[in-house]
């Protein structure tokens, strides 16, 4: 299993059992939305094919009122072996990452200096708000489980930080004319 879905699914799963919908609601409650793309189709994707590899298992069916059944999933032996061993590998091995504003700033002189400055600026502004909106989220989330179940939102709002300090730096230097456009035949 190489779907990064999954390792948030075992994740969850290594803290209690819990049906799909449970587990997409706390991904979200948690703002871990922003690292995994959770979507209910690939959610249930996801826990088919877990069960498939004998990583986790239907512990229970429920039902809660009028609501159709859930089924109720737990990790397996098998399952938390698995999940250990990729955690571990993640985090020891850096891996190439393949983000899509670094492939775009490296076309930033399409934009031109002024095009340049003004899309800088508009993407610093909006990771303001989006680092603002971490913040709260983790505050909310800290009231309801132990720092180091969510741990990751501060790794995203350092880089985010990061990321608002490159792009200033870029923005002062193109208006300095530090960074200089080459003269563009036409």
């Amino acid at each position: 299993m190489k779907n990064a879905l999954g390792m948030a699914v075992l994740g969850l799963l290594m803290e209690s059992p819990l049906h799909p919908h449970a587990m997409a609601a706390t991904l979200r409650e948690r703002g871990m939305d922003r690292a995994f793309k959770v979507t209910t189709g690939s959610l249930y994707d996801v826990v088919r094919a877990l069960v498939r590899e004998g990583w986790i298992e239907a512990r229970e069916t429920v039902r809660v009122g009028a609501r159709p059944e859930r089924t109720v999933y737990g990790l397996t032996a098998l399952g938390r072996e698995e999940f250990t061993a990729w955690v571990d590998r993640l985090v020891r091995e850096p891996q190439a990452e393949y983000p899509k504003f670094l492939s775009a700033v490296s076309y930033l002189g399409a934009l031109g200096p002024d095009g340049a400055v003004a899309a800088l600026r508009e993407r610093a502004e909006r990771l303001r708000a989006s680092v603002e909106e971490m913040r709260a989220g983790h505050q909310e989330a800290l009231a309801q489980v132990p720092r180091l179940f969510v741990v990751e939102v501060e790794y995203a709002v350092r880089m985010a930080e990061a990321e608002i300090g490159w792009v200033e730096e870029i923005v002062a230097d193109v208006e300095s004319g530090r960074l200089a456009w080459p003269e563009v035949a036409e």
